[in-house]
């Protein structure tokens, strides 16, 4: 088949839903639809019923990409690839990508959400032209892509950037923590619902006050820092529900290069980080056109 006439079936795997799609290898869409995550005993059909309906419309499914939540195995070299592990969403434990889409008899990449996101803003977002690229999101939850020289980097699994460790003063945050593994993690203090447990209400509709967006800020600019310190990045991207908050990009661009205090010096960072803390370019279709890239990748 020619490069106009191979199709990609991509998945964009959420928290809250799926966006499946149906796609030529050059990125355009045919067809998409949203799905309820809920549970595999209720998305799968709904999945399968899709692609095999987009298929019977468009023609036969040649690769697909998977861009999930997790955890997730991300190993193409272990059995259990394409399986979740520990994620503490009900019913999804062990739940297995091939399972629905092995009937398709297509090539299958399965990559954590981040990664996918991360890829696409590196080949035609936020990210073009960098070498190295971290990609953020803060939402649901936490989690950070980190792709060089366009692959997306892991060791024997994929980073949980989410769950490190922040210094957490008590006095100033009394909040206990969302996370039910750790507490009071970076995801269990910054996250949608940690900050939905704390104040009632999301930070936007909270009327982003600037002592709570300072907080948040506070608390994800330990992570850019890490990342800064860990990876040398040319650029951080930050996306997800919680970072388009009014003010809540310009307060982690202050706190990162507070909490830095001229340590690293590059051409990378420009003063006032206005250039190197950026939001994604592509906006919430990074998730979708990550999955197409990775789809691309199965057939290659």
């Amino acid at each position: 088949m020619d490069m106009a006439t191979r199709l990609i079936g991509a998945i964009e795997a959420g928290g809250t839903k799926f966006i499946a799609a149906l796609a030529r290898e050059d990125g355009t869409i045919l067809t998409q639809t949203r799905i309820p995550t809920q549970t595999p005993a209720e998305c799968f059909p709904a999945l399968a019923a899709f692609f095999h309906e987009a298929s019977a419309e468009h023609g036969p499914i040649s690769a697909f990409g998977v861009a999930s939540f997790g955890p997730i195995d991300v190993d193409p070299a272990s059995p259990a690839y394409g399986t979740f592990t520990t994620t503490p969403k009900p019913g999804w434990s062990g739940a297995r990508f091939h399972d629905v889409l092995g009937q398709f008899g297509a090539p299958i990449v399965v990559e954590t959400d981040v990664n996918g996101a991360a890829l696409a803003e590196a080949q035609s977002g936020a990210g073009a032209g960098c070498t190295t690229l971290a990609y953020t999101t803060v939402g649901t939850g936490i989690g950070t892509g980190v792709v060089r020289a366009g692959k997306p980097l892991m060791g024997f699994s994929h980073y949980e950037s989410g769950h490190i460790p922040v210094p957490h003063d008590r006095v100033r945050d009394p909040f206990a923590g969302h996370c039910p593994y750790h507490g009071d993690c970076l995801e269990g203090m910054a996250a949608g619902p940690a900050i939905v447990d704390r104040w009632g209400q999301s930070l936007s509709d909270l009327g982003s006050p600037a002592d709570k967006v300072a907080l948040i800020a506070g608390y994800v600019a330990q992570l850019a820092v890490s990342l800064v310190l860990l990876h040398m990045p040319d650029r951080l991207i930050f996306g997800g529900g919680v970072m388009k908050t009014p003010g809540l990009i310009p307060a982690l661009r202050r706190a990162t290069e507070q909490r830095l205090a001229g340590y690293v010096r590059a051409d990378q960072l420009d003063p006032g980080l206005e250039r190197y803390i950026v939001p994604p370019a592509l906006g919430d279709a990074a998730g979708i056109t990550g999955a197409i890239a990775l789809g691309r990748q199965a057939l290659n």
